[in-house]
């Protein structure tokens, strides 16, 4: 789980475990974005992720409802 605040330290940020996110997969208020710089290779990602590029953060941040549950993932 991630929170979209550009000044919160890692510590700050909240963290779902993969069960938790397989277990809300599907889930109208869950984004899954996906932002790997290799995503090209990627021979898997996660169904209905979607991937923006992390170096361009500021301009699709704030693309997405505050009141979902935004999940970013890069492994």
């Amino acid at each position: 789980l991630c929170v979209m605040s550009f000044t919160a330290s890692a510590a700050e940020v909240p963290r779902m475990s993969a069960d938790e996110l397989k277990s809300r997969l599907g889930e109208p208020d869950l984004v899954i974005l996906d932002v790997r710089q290799d995503w090209g290779q990627a021979d898997k990602q996660i169904v209905g992720s979607e991937h923006v590029n992390p170096g361009d953060v500021h301009q699709w941040a704030g693309n997405y409802p505050k009141e979902k549950v935004i999940v970013l993932y890069c492994t």
